[in-house]
């Protein structure tokens, strides 16, 4: 995944609430008692959602009294977030929308989604500006110290090729003597370079940066590079719109890509039971099959999970 980068300083807040989106109609029937609220959802392409009385009980008293879960954002970053529309930035859609979505619902809660700086996650979770940040934010053991992630999705370096695969290269040991595409200064670069040194044998891969993954993708489709090397989840979005001249390596040994890092949903390390409460709710989700349908309604199924976690990061 894009080392999306959190800064610790202040946060500058907008000020624009949402809790609808294209595609997903939302509607609450709360009953005389918070206890009893019931919540449901219809999501594109998995159908309605709605609240399980056992997962509800698992919120923690404030929120289950409320009702409500505030969300906080940076879009547009797809296929996770983005607008409904351009230039309304109160109204959302995306993979981790419609999973944010289906969880509260599950658990009773109707989220109030706001747009903000991605530098200014972090410090407004920590401010309780909101209760929950999401957005394709990777869990890495650096952001574990201020807050709790909930795994949902892994994502890692997926290779994309000519179509039909010419020279058979399905994992990052087929890439010892070979011509790979990068973004500049991405972690792909990195990880090649020590990649190469460590294991290739003297067969160098020859890693060539270029300016933005669209540009390394026309290198390849020109000849200039036999491969490129990018975050799974987007040479996904990339094969999907060229069909019929690329494709992603199968990578049998690592479905979610080369050195995978889970992606979540980051709640305040003060609010724990939240954070259970929105794990065991996703956890259903998988079970019982929507989950999948949702990640297939985003082309995402290859960075899916059997189980979900918290606080799994790898580095």
């Amino acid at each position: 995944m894009r080392l999306r980068r959190i800064a610790l300083g202040t946060a500058v807040l907008a000020t624009a609430l949402a809790a609808a989106a294209c595609g997903t109609n939302d509607s609450a029937a709360p009953t005389s008692s918070a206890d009893n609220r019931t919540v449901t959802v219809t999501i594109d392409g998995a159908g309605a959602v709605t609240t399980d009385p056992k997962l509800a009980a698992k919120v923690p008293a404030d929120w289950r009294a409320k009702g409500t879960v505030t969300v906080a954002t940076n879009a547009p970053y797809q296929p996770f977030i983005d607008f409904q529309s351009e230039g309304d930035t109160t109204k959302f859609k995306g993979l981790d929308y419609d999973l944010v979505q289906a969880a509260s619902a599950r658990l009773g809660l109707t989220p109030q989604w706001s747009q903000q700086p991605f530098d200014g996650l972090v410090p407004g979770l920590q401010a309780a500006k909101y209760d929950m940040i999401v957005g394709g934010v990777t869990d890495k053991k650096a952001r574990q110290e201020v807050a709790t992630f909930v795994d949902y999705s892994a994502s890692g370096t997926g290779f994309l090729l000519l179509k039909d695969n010419p020279l058979g290269i399905d994992d990052v040991a087929d890439l010892c003597g070979r011509t790979v595409g990068v973004q500049k200064a991405s972690n792909q670069a990195k990880n090649l370079a020590e990649y190469s040194k460590a294991s290739c044998g003297g067969k160098d891969i020859t890693v060539k940066e270029y300016p933005e993954n669209p540009q390394a993708v026309q290198a390849l489709l020109a000849g200039a590079v036999q491969v490129v090397a990018a975050t799974k989840v987007n040479l996904m979005d990339t094969q999907a719109q060229l069909a019929d001249k690329v494709v992603v390596a199968g990578d049998s040994a690592n479905p979610n890509g080369w050195l995978a890092s889970p992606n979540g949903f980051g709640f305040l390390k003060s609010h724990p039971d939240l954070a259970g409460a929105y794990q065991a709710a996703l956890q259903s989700l998988v079970d019982d099959g929507t989950y999948g349908k949702i990640l297939a309604h985003w082309q995402q199924q290859a960075i899916g999970l059997v189980t979900i976690t918290v606080d799994k990061a790898i580095d």
